[in-house]
């Protein structure tokens, strides 16, 4: 199922002609954007702009295009759905006016999508491709794990996705072999004491003291309980206590995740954060109670797909990393345990040092409009790439 240069050349064309009504389509989506689990305007405005039929629902607000009908089975490209709800100060014109935004490039990966979609009508002559608009990527349950549960694979060749990245420079693809992401876990964690009187705390089991304690030797588990070759990533988000200041509560909780690059060490991670939380609770006469929910596992990148997806982009003139990995996660991960599954990241960063600039869940991260076209790019070497290697 090789496409030759003279079809690849055709199908960046059509590509390129698609991307002004891609780009206003971009807008439209940004500047009324839909949280998880309310996507369906979403998906009523994408599948309007593909052209290509109502297509059929999946993982509730979600939907499966097809486009095309040459033989073989079908490439699936995904592109996410939902927005964040976070208040947009980006200041552009077509910025968000409500309580969400599209703050993690999904805006742009949709627009991108029809782009690639309506090229590849216009073109013909290759795999049918399967438009995946996925519901719940920012949320639990997971719409990308609904979808699987749903059949959305089912007799797939391939399945592609590309996520815009501001840790990597502008308009850099990265198509890397093996694992790039990592599995993602959240627990949560309640110590309970025996409260009292702030005055005479000898007289209480102050849980709030065992629970910051926990927190602070919860970094053991990454700096001296795992094995740093591997590595890992633990880290707390929320912490809940008290009603006084004068008050010494009864229980105090927290929140955070664990993370890890293979999924065989979920539960080797896991049980380190029960053995630390539950030993500094005793150490302070207190319990604790470790809740540990498993939420994405890691992302692998089906090796001969990415290493031919990075020629492909070689060959359009796009400038390739092969080595960028995140502790970041993402569903598309389940998808990769069904079928080859190949992430593209797209660079956003621009001069200085990317830890300085708006980042991905940012209020004020807003990727430039040719961003769209560089995601389309990366779309059409992932889909190149599964036609090569098909066997």
């Amino acid at each position: 199922m090789q496409v030759d240069s003279v079809q690849v050349e055709k199908f960046r064309a059509a590509v390129a002609d698609e991307l002004p009504a891609a780009i206003e389509l971009r807008h439209r989506l940004h500047a009324d954007p839909r949280v998880s689990g309310d996507e369906g305007d979403t998906t009523r405005a994408v599948v309007r702009a593909l052209d290509a039929g109502p297509g059929t629902p999946v993982a509730g607000t979600g939907r499966i295009v097809r486009i095309g009908d040459g033989g073989g089975p079908r490439v699936v490209l995904r592109a996410e759905l939902d927005a964040l709800p976070i208040d947009e100060r980006t200041g552009a014109p077509w910025a968000s006016r409500t309580h969400a935004m599209h703050a993690c490039g999904h805006d742009v990966h949709l627009a991108a999508l029809v782009a690639v979609c309506r090229a590849a009508a216009r073109v013909g002559g290759h795999a049918p491709i399967a438009a995946l608009l996925q519901p719940r990527e920012e949320t639990f349950p997971s719409g990308a794990a609904d979808a699987v549960r749903e059949g959305a694979l089912d007799g797939a060749h391939a399945v592609i996705g590309a996520h815009v990245q501001p840790r990597l420079a502008e308009g850099v693809v990265s198509a890397v072999p093996g694992p790039v992401n990592a599995a993602a876990d959240e627990f949560e964690i309640t110590i309970e004491g025996r409260g009292g009187h702030a005055g005479y705390p000898h007289t209480a089991r102050d849980p709030v003291l065992a629970l910051c304690q926990a927190v602070v030797s919860l970094q053991q588990v990454v700096s001296r309980r795992f094995d740093p070759v591997r590595g890992a990533v633990c880290s707390v988000g929320q912490v809940t206590a008290g009603s006084a200041a004068n008050v010494i509560p009864r229980t105090a909780s927290a929140r955070g995740g664990i993370r890890v690059m293979g999924d065989d060490e979920r539960q080797i991670a896991a049980g380190l954060v029960r053995d630390i939380v539950e030993h500094t609770a005793a150490a302070h006469g207190c319990t604790a109670e470790v809740r540990i929910h498993e939420m994405q596992p890691s992302l692998h990148n089906d090796p001969p797909l990415a290493l031919e997806a990075a020629r492909r982009l070689t060959g359009l003139g796009i400038p390739v990393d092969t080595s960028f990995r995140s502790f970041g996660a993402d569903d598309f991960s389940h998808y990769c345990h069904v079928t080859r599954g190949l992430m593209l990241f797209v660079g956003t960063a621009g001069e200085g040092s990317p830890d300085e600039a708006p980042g991905l869940h940012h209020s004020e991260f807003l990727p430039d409009d040719a961003l769209v076209g560089r995601v389309a790019e990366a779309y059409l070497a992932g889909y190149l790439a599964a036609c090569d290697t098909h066997v």
